[in-house]
Formats: structure tokens, sequence, C-alpha cells
């Protein structure tokens, strides 16, 4: 794809985002428009703005790359993360909206009358919206690259810029504006080209996959890598190398890579001959084309870290902050019932797309595998099969789409940390949330630039799992229990936290062992989530004596629509 096109599409989103964006600067004028836009979302809008913001980097790009690695199995990441808002429904959504908080930490309290309750779940809230940060903002490195050449700490640093720009002026209602109109900037660019894709496959006489033998190069082929990766070479293999392998400088002269592991440093390309093998980045437990199409083939403990990914994500979503923010704008218990089967089609809709494209990528873009950024497959693709002045445009509007994913789901992440950290850190208030905004950005921004770059899926995937475990068991039990006291609640929280993060710091800074112990750091929720409810349930046992003082009340208040007038209001925190 051509730079200019690919710039173009980004400064096009760019702008409409700021455009809008400054719309809501017009109609936001209190706390309340800053913090849930009043509360006055119509569930449409509501539907489309939690679209915008929960399709974010690893919706876009992340679920592709994995169905491209490693197939069938990674077909449960959009089964999940849509299954997740049918637990929502049924479980959370109308009680929390009618409980009157405009954050997690706001429940907490309001629920179990506990500062220290509250405490821990404002530092759980800013952990988790820093963790799904982190790839957003890694992934917009990786788009601007790939379309432009740009460092990779470039593109974090526009998208954190942005972001800033539309909270800081706006808050709430104007990113709302702003997500409702990316979900559907989302949807088009990822459907509008794959149209063309899906035609320029079936004249190509609609190839298929083969069965047991790896990916190869149909042509004479070379592969760029931008970042150092160490490959498996299932054969000997003769290249032209012009960077440095093992070691080695090389300047465009033949090199036989024996079978066996590689280091291929940054900057390197590699030309590959017809038909050789296509080597997999190390690790990659997928290499024959029936092991990517069969489910539970060909990886280590695969049937233990299927059903903890199908639990992280289904329980995971209720406890994503950014997520439940949105429940608060909603007029009523009844609207945010009705927002979340809308947000159920809409998610549905998008999700059959990332799929085709991981198909499209195994087939058309192998090379991917070797150089560890199979994410950019969507980016990839339309210049790929298309080619000319066609596959420009669509690669821009594919570009202009993934910048809208980043944009929008950092817009809700920096909303709900910059809500949390203005009440509980600062003094409230309009100058207080700004003043979150800034430091909600500039820690998960100097993370991206320094941490080292995993894949945008695995990473919201760790992220779903601490959530998961810690404020699914406090909002299921929180709604549903009225002996939740307030010790079983702390100690879930931090029992299921202290776990989750555990396993997430091992994972992000190391990478899991193998065997049993790196699957269960890789995919912790099937022992993490037991873990927490058990610990909650077992502890409020053992302390009858620590039920709130006013559960009943609350219990009311949470279960009886807003047609019977109960008195409500709006929660405010108390201050010692």
């Amino acid at each position: 794809m051509s730079a200019a096109y690919g710039l173009a599409g980004v400064v096009l989103v760019v702008v409409a985002t700021v455009l809008i964006g400054v719309l809501g600067v017009r109609i936001s004028r209190t706390t309340s428009d800053f913090y849930v836009a009043s509360r006055t979302v119509t569930p449409l809008r509501n539907a489309s703005a939690i679209g915008g913001e929960y399709l974010s980097a690893a919706s876009f790009l992340g679920i592709a790359g994995l169905i491209l690695a490693y197939g069938a199995d990674m077909l449960w990441l959009p089964v999940g993360w849509t299954g997740g808002y049918l637990v929502l429904l049924v479980l959370v959504s109308a009680p929390l909206r009618r409980s009157g908080a405009y954050t997690l930490p706001d429940f907490a309290e309001a629920r179990l009358e506990s500062m220290a309750v509250r405490r821990v779940a404002s530092v759980l809230v800013v952990l988790i919206s820093w963790l799904y940060l982190l790839p957003q903002f890694q992934s917009a490195g990786l788009v601007l690259r790939t379309v432009t050449g740009a460092p990779v700490w470039a593109g974090g640093v526009l998208i954190a810029v942005v972001v800033a720009v539309n909270v800081l002026v706006g808050g709430m209602r104007s990113v709302t504006l702003v997500q409702a109109f990316q979900y559907w900037m989302k949807l088009t660019a990822l459907a509008v080209p794959l149209v063309f894709l899906l035609l320029a496959w079936r004249y190509d006489g609609a190839p298929g996959l083969s069965s047991d033998v790896p990916p190869r190069f149909d042509d004479r082929t070379t592969v760029s890598v931008g970042l150092a990766v160490t490959v498996n070479v299932t054969a000997p293999v003769q290249v032209v190398v012009d960077g440095r392998v093992d070691g080695r400088d090389h300047r465009s002269s033949p090199l036989v890579l024996a079978a066996g592991e590689h280091r291929i440093e940054a900057d390197t390309d590699v030309t590959f001959p017809a038909g050789a093998d296509v080597p997999h980045v190390r690790g990659s437990p997928v290499s024959t084309d029936r092991q990517w199409m069969l489910p539970l083939d060909g990886r280590d403990h695969s049937l233990y870290g299927t059903y903890s990914l199908i639990l992280a994500t289904f329980l995971g979503t209720m406890g994503l902050p950014h997520v439940l923010v949105r429940f608060y704008t909603n007029p009523d218990g009844r609207a945010a019932r009705r927002t979340t089967v809308m947000v159920l089609s809409l998610l549905g809709a998008f999700y059959l797309l990332p799929a085709l494209y991981g198909v499209l990528g195994r087939l058309y873009t192998p090379e991917l595998l070797m150089t560890g950024r199979a994410d950019a497959v969507v980016l990839t693709l339309p210049g790929r099969l298309i080619g000319g002045l066609g596959g420009d445009l669509l690669g821009a509007l594919v570009t202009g789409g993934a910048v809208a994913a980043f944009l929008s789901t950092s817009s809700g992440i920096t909303v709900s940390v910059a809500g949390v950290l203005a009440q509980d850190i600062l003094r409230g208030g309009v100058r207080s949330f700004r003043a979150g905004t800034l430091l909600a950005l500039v820690v998960p921004l100097a993370l991206a630039i320094t941490a080292r770059s995993l894949a945008v899926a695995d990473v919201v995937g760790l992220a779903f799992a601490v959530a998961a475990s810690t404020f699914c068991p406090l909002l299921v039990l929180g709604v549903w229990w009225r002996r939740l006291t307030v010790p079983g609640a702390f100690a879930g929280l931090v029992a299921g936290g202290l776990l989750a993060g555990t396993a997430v710091i091992v994972t992000i800074a190391a990478g899991p062992p193998g065997g049993l112990a790196g699957a269960l750091l890789a995919e912790p929720a099937a022992w993490t989530v037991p873990i927490a409810f058990t610990v909650m349930i077992v502890v409020s046992w053992f302390t009858p004596g620590r039920v709130p003082p006013g559960v009943a009340r609350m219990m009311v208040r949470l279960h009886t629509p807003e047609s019977l007038d109960v008195d409500r209001g709006t929660w405010r925190p108390r201050r010692v």
C-alpha cells in the first residue's frame, strides 16, 4: 500500500474524530456531562458507542492475526467476547444502572459501605485499564509503521494526543458521539474491502489449504523483518539475506539456513525461493494446515487453554471498567437492558469479518507467520490480492478503521480511569477529571514504548482474565447475594487480583514457561476465577457480622424498576 494513501486514511479518521469531539464540547457543561453524559444516552447510540469502544485493536487486528497463526482454536475469541454481553445482560446491566454510581469503585462502596473495598477496586480499575491500553498504543505503532515507515513509538503518541484532546474538552458526552461514529466506521472499513477480497479470491480459482504440509511461498518472496525474531526452519533452504542473521552481517548475499532455529535481527530482508516452507516464529505450535483447521490439535494443553479462554471472555466482559461505565449513561435500567441486546447484534455482525481475513491471510500472506506480526494481516491483504489504485484505496480504508479502533477503545478506557483517579486520588470535579485524563494516558504510553511487543489479542485476553477474577465475583455476588460481607469482598478482590496479576506479569515480562505451568500462566482464568469466588463466599460465611447495615435498602434499589419511583438520586462517595 502506498504510504500516501495510508497516511491519508489516518489523517481523515483523526480529523473526523476531533471534529465530532468538538461537537460534544457545545453540549458538555456539567460534571454529570463529563462522567456519564447526564444519563441521557439513547439505547441505539449507547450500543453503537459500546461497540465502538469494545471493538479494540484486539478485535480489528488481533483476531485475524491469531486465526492466521493458530486457526480454529481462536474462533472462541469472537464468540466469547460477544457472549460476554449475554452474561452481562442477564446478571448485572440493569441493577448496575439502578445503583446510581458513576464508576465501579462507586458501586463497590455503595454496596459494601467500605472505603477499603473502594480503594482496592480503584487500584484494579486503573491496572486493568492500563493493561488494556498497552496493546492499543503498541498496535497503533504497528499500523503507522506498516503504512508509512514511521518509528514504532509515533503511532502510540498520535493516539494518546488525539484521545487526550477529545476527553479533555468534552468528557463522556463528547466520547459517546465519537465512539458511536467509530463503530460504524470500523464495520465499514472491514466489510467493504472484504467484498473485493472475496471476489479476488474467487477470480483466483478459490484456492483452499493443503493438509499435512506447512504454508509455502508460491513465488520467490522477499520478507522484511521489522522487529528481531527467532524462527524455526523445518528444512534446509538457500536464501538471500540483506541484514543480520545469527549474529552475522550479510549484504544481499546467499545463505543456507539449516533446519532449526535462527535469529533474524530487525530491519533485515530475507528472500526465499518459490516452494520453500514458511518459517514460523519460535513457540508457534501450529505448523501444518491440518493442525490449523482442526481445533485442539497441535497445541499443548489445548483443552485447558480453550476452556480457560471461554471462561475469561464470558465473565471478563462484566469486569471491564470502560464497558460498565457506559451503562451508567442510560436513562434507566430498562434502557440498559435494551442497550445490551443491541450490542449483541452489533458485535455479532462485526465478528463475522475478522475470521475471514485470517483465513485469506493463511492463503495469501503466510510470510507474516515468520515476522511475528500476524496482526498486520488485515492491513496487508488489500495490497496483496488487489494491488494498484484499488488496493491502495481499500488499504487506506482498512488503515482508517484500525485507527478508529485504537481511538475509540482508548477514549473509553481513558474516561473510566480518569473518573476513578479524579474521585479517589484528586479532589473531584471537571478539573480533576482532566488531570486524571493525562495521568491515565502517560503511564501506558510509556509502557508501550519500552515494553516488549506482544500479540495484541493475547494481552487483551490477559486483561479479561484479571477482570473476570476480580470484578466479576464482586458484581455477581454484590448484586445477587445479600450476605456478601466487607471482609469477603476485600479478600476476594485481593486474592483474584494477586493471582491473575502475577500470571499476567510473568507472561508479559518473560513469557510463560513450557508445559502445564506455561498453560496455567498464559490462560489463568480457569483457576483464578473459581478461587476468587470461593474466597469471597467462604470469608463472608465466617464473618456474618460484617454484612453492611444498609444492604436491605441497597438490594431493593438494585432490583426495583424505576417505574415504581423508588428514591434514587445520584449516589455520592463518602469522604474520610
